[in-house]
């Protein structure tokens, strides 16, 4: 029999017997799967470059929209040396101290090569290291400034270089927004691109802020040492150097420990940077430089005076100018420390809050100006805005009046209590002293003496009087006049003073002597000032005599010096201001106390504080000074002989020749013309009846 034959599909079902595992076969469906893996992972491979290149793409397209759109408006780095900036304005006084500056305040042109190496490394130590590494943007820089800030957690760094303070600085506004830090980088990688290294380096120098209104450091230097700054020090480069940070903070006038921190660690940059030795930077910080005493820390009240007055010499200020001043730094110096040591120690115990303070030569130049306590809490300038009511500081006009209608010092008349029309004025205490001469009835300031001279001489010759020596604000010619009710400013009563020291001529007050622009050119130049003559030769003498008599033994006795001087005290109804104003043969100096809201003091008279002010003022401001004589009271003539050197008659027969000398008419037009800035003082209270105004003192 043979056996059936079988299908080759059941032949191929049936197992061999054989271990398969042995055989080193694979089974078919574990081959299959491993070969679905790879293909899968091919294929997300493929997609995942796909996206990749299409996302790098579009990135880059993202990119260049962002940079265009960005650089769309960037400034042409070309323009670089054709870009404006405020004129600067520099007051400097007559004996070469910076008052002021205003506006940008740039130095002479600079370039690395010119200056010592100590300078840009200073620099390059503090600021930017790497700098002629980089393309303009330092990756390192500012990876190594995120790890820093991430480790302290805090901004402490920035990545920015010198090139990208530069874009900054020229170009950009100081907004910390995307956009000015994207411009920020386009522009330095230009300014690579168009500039070398050192030029780069050279116009962030040149035009960097440090502080006081100057930019670059040759006008720092010169702000602040008085030198270029190609002949600073390691110190001072180093000090310059660290201003970059914060130029207020570190600004040496105003800290000088905080700047000699910041400078020793700028010279500890320059040793780790290898630009300098530790013997080198030892010696440095031995050898400590000290700042000048900041620009505009002085004269404020007398700068902005200048200020309002400087289109009226050069027209628009369009370009650099330097103010030469008639200030004296000493004198000013002198005058706001005194004002503000009598305020701290007498204000508070006197109820005086206010003071101001004028210093004249003879021919009206300002030599000092204190318009207030403090010019900080207060701009408000006492010595040249606010009218007040002299006083008794007023009768040397009401006296040279009665001079010029044939009085003499030694006319007599009689101190007794008087009426005019139902007002009685009275003398200082209600003390009246008889028989008297104008000079005596001078010295003690006695009212009733001085309104009788008034009435006869004539209230508007008293006045003609006041505007002919330079009185320019309204004046009231009732028959209070003759105790000065009728208000003034310190200044035009200073200057007013200032023709019985110099002779008889009038004066304008002013404070420019010379304005020069760019380069040193001449744009003004002072070339003779006043009015004239307006006292004529044997008056002057007289009222000279009349007014030292008031300092020898008179109500102004706290206000002698060591060489002969004259003046009169002032104060007004019910205390509210307190004045003295006098003169030697070389100064002639007004002060004046009040409060601003017209508020009464405690008794301060014109022959306390004002007059106490006075003295130390111009003892200080003397000091060492030759004496010269005071027309008529010389240095060892004493009080009341002046008259006898004149004569009877002296110079009476020029009298005419004198009117006509001093331009007469012409004279007192431009002068009653002239504008005065005056204005009533800030809350000033009006709550006072004129004809009350009889304090002599």
């Amino acid at each position: 029999m043979t056996k059936p034959k079988t299908s080759r599909k059941s032949q191929r079902a049936k197992p061999s017997g054989k271990n398969t595992k042995a055989s080193g076969k694979t089974p078919a469906r574990r081959g299959s799967k491993k070969t679905a893996r790879r293909k899968t992972s091919r294929h997300w491979g493929l997609r995942l470059a796909s996206w990749g290149l299409v996302l790098s793409i579009w990135a880059g397209v993202i990119l260049a929209g962002v940079v265009g759109w960005y650089a769309y408006d960037l400034p042409d780095v070309d323009s670089i040396e054709q870009m404006t900036r405020r004129p600067s304005i520099r007051l400097v006084s007559a004996d070469g101290v910076q008052l002021a500056s205003y506006g940008d305040f740039y130095g002479e042109p600079i370039t690395v090569e010119k200056m010592p190496p100590h300078l840009p490394r200073a620099i390059l130590a503090i600021e930017d290291r790497r700098f002629y590494d980089h393309f303009g943007i330092d990756v390192l820089g500012i990876a190594r400034a995120m790890v820093t800030n991430i480790r302290v957690g805090r901004f402490v760094q920035g990545g920015s270089t010198i090139t990208q303070q530069l874009a900054k600085n020229l170009f950009l506004s100081p907004d910390r927004t995307l956009k000015r830090k994207i411009q920020e980088a386009l522009l330095a990688i230009r300014l690579e691109q168009r500039f070398t290294k050192d030029q780069i380096l050279s116009l962030y120098m040149n035009r960097v802020f440090l502080g006081t209104g100057s930019f670059g450091f040759d006008a720092a230097a010169r702000q602040y040492f008085g030198k270029p700054a190609r002949d600073v020090t390691l110190y001072e480069a180093a000090l310059l150097a660290g201003l970059l940070k914060a130029p207020s903070r570190y600004n040496p006038a105003r800290d000088q420990a905080r700047a000699d921190t910041r400078t020793a660690l700028v010279i500890g940059a320059m040793v780790d940077a290898e630009y300098i030795s530790e013997a080198q930077a030892k010696q440095a910080l031995t050898t400590k430089a000290r700042g000048r005493p900041r620009a505009g820390r002085q004269a404020r009240y007398f700068a902005d005076w200048i200020m309002r007055q400087i289109e009226g010499y050069v027209g628009a200020v369009d370009d650099d100018l330097t103010i030469i001043t008639t200030l004296n730094a000493h004198t000013q110096k002198v005058a706001e420390r005194e004002l503000v040591a009598m305020l701290e120690k007498e204000g508070a115990s006197s109820s005086v809050e206010q003071g101001a303070v004028i210093v004249l030569s003879p021919n009206g130049a300002i030599r000092a100006m204190v318009g207030g306590k403090n010019y900080v809490s207060s701009q408000f300038n006492r010595a040249t805005q606010a009218l007040r009511q002299p006083g008794s500081a007023f009768k040397p006009f009401v006296f040279l009046a009665g001079l010029e209608q044939g009085l003499t010092p030694d006319t007599r008349m009689t101190d007794a209590p008087l009426r005019i029309k139902g007002w009685a004025p009275r003398n200082y205490g209600g003390r009246y002293y008889g028989d008297v001469t104008l000079r005596e009835a001078m010295a003690r300031s006695m009212n009733s003496v001085a309104v009788q001279v008034s009435e006869r001489s004539g209230r508007e010759n008293v006045a003609e009087v006041a505007r002919r020596l330079g009185i320019s604000s309204k004046l009231d010619a009732s028959a209070s006049i003759a105790l000065g009710t009728s208000e003034v400013t310190l200044l035009d009563l200073t200057g007013a003073y200032a023709a019985f020291a110099n002779g008889g001529r009038g004066v304008w007050p002013y404070g420019i002597e010379e304005v020069r622009g760019r380069g040193g050119k001449l744009l003004f130049r002072r070339d003779g000032t006043g009015t004239g003559r307006v006292v004529a030769k044997d008056r002057l003498l007289m009222m000279n005599d009349m007014l030292s008599s008031v300092v020898s033994w008179g109500t102004g006795k706290a206000a002698q010096l060591d060489r002969r001087a004259a003046g009169k005290t002032g104060t007004s109804q019910d205390f509210r201001d307190a004045w003295f104003v006098g003169y030697t043969g070389e100064l002639v100096t007004g002060v004046w106390f009040g409060n601003d809201n017209g508020a009464p003091m405690k008794k301060v008279t014109g022959g306390s504080l004002p007059a106490q002010l006075w003295q130390h003022v111009m003892a200080s401001a003397l000091e060492g000074v030759t004496p010269q004589a005071v027309p008529g009271v010389g240095p060892t003539t004493p009080p009341g002989d002046a008259i006898a050197a004149v004569g009877t008659t002296a110079e009476t027969s020029n009298e005419a020749a004198d009117d006509e000398e001093s331009g007469g008419f012409i004279g007192n037009i431009l002068r009653k013309l002239g504008v005065s800035e005056s204005r009533e003082s800030p809350e000033r209270k009006r709550n006072w009846d004129p004809f009350k105004n009889d304090r002599d003192r």
